[in-house]
């Protein structure tokens, strides 16, 4: 017994002897003092942490119970109306005041004599065959309804005031109030007393608010996109409302302009004549034509005599 005593006493001594003993040992003992404070500390501090991200999160708003939103519903990227594999094409463009000349008159429709500027795009198949008409976002339906001119409508609203307009319908399979996914099946194509001459097609539009935009700049773009455009094209629209305006102004002063030189040509050579006496009568004065009688009386009188 005194003999295994002894040899642990030798190899606790040996082991005080190292170098590297003594610093490890007081690196031990700060790691375990450290992790102590640490822990100590995080379970007095959790209730008033609590409460901070309580107050943060009421602060912002942020209802717990409320559920999140994907972040792809709240910034959905707008989709044509038509299945890829549909072969529609657009037939008539968006009426943009800052395009040419001949994508302007291309994009004009023809009624009852009157050209009228398209307000949106219209789909139709190179067969002519009728197509299925696709929700272009996600949303509510909020009108459907048969216009005289139009055919059957059907109305969409989106987040950020957003709506989307699909006319020229037939078989309508939705209803107002019905929630809506983008790409579900909303009618098939139809035709229209407006655009009679397109036979079977879609009229589509989106409208930011009351001001409608060219679908075409908008599809696989973000729906925040179209705020974005929403002033420049408002923009565009009042400066072209205002040359138009010009225009007609400069046309009607113009002619009331012609009118005016046209009256005070005469005025003015009438007051040319008066100002000048004709000679003729000057020479067919009345006194004048006296003159010949009295004479002629005279003569006559001497020979007499």
């Amino acid at each position: 017994m005194k003999e295994k005593n002894s040899v642990s006493k030798s190899k606790w001594k040996r082991l005080f002897r190292k170098k590297w003993f003594f610093p490890a040992l007081y690196l031990g003992i700060s790691a375990l003092l450290l992790t102590a404070v640490l822990w100590y500390q995080s379970g007095t501090n959790e209730p008033e942490q609590a409460e901070e991200d309580k107050s943060i999160f009421d602060s912002l708003g942020f209802n717990g119970d409320e559920e999140a939103t994907p972040v792809a519903e709240q910034d959905e990227v707008v989709k044509a109306p038509v299945a890829e594999d549909a072969e529609a094409t657009v037939v008539t463009k968006f009426y943009d005041h800052k395009a040419d000349s001949e994508s302007q008159e291309n994009a004009l429709v023809l009624y009852d004599n009157k050209y009228y500027q398209s307000t949106g795009v219209d789909y139709a198949a190179a067969d002519g065959g009728a197509f299925d008409v696709l929700a272009a976002l996600s949303g509510t339906v909020t009108e459907v309804k048969e216009d005289a001119l139009h055919g059957n409508v059907v109305q969409m609203e989106h987040s950020n005031g957003v709506t989307t307009y699909y006319a020229s319908l037939e078989d309508v399979k939705v209803e107002v109030g019905q929630e809506v996914k983008q790409g579900d099946v909303l009618a098939t194509a139809g035709q229209s007393l407006f655009a009679k001459d397109k036979a079977t097609h879609l009229h589509f539009e989106v409208r930011n608010g009351d001001t409608a935009v060219n679908p075409e700049s908008f599809f696989n773009q973000p729906v925040s996109k179209l705020k974005e455009a929403k002033a420049e094209t408002e923009a565009v629209q009042e400066e072209a409302a205002d040359t138009s305006k010009q225009k007609e102004q400069e046309e009607t002063e113009a002619p009331a302009e012609d009118n005016a030189d046209a009256g005070t040509a005469p005025k003015e050579e009438a007051d040319d004549s008066e100002e000048t006496p004709d000679a003729s009568d000057e020479e067919k004065s009345p006194e004048q034509d006296e003159q010949p009688e009295d004479e002629a009386t005279s003569s006559s009188s001497q020979a007499q005599t």
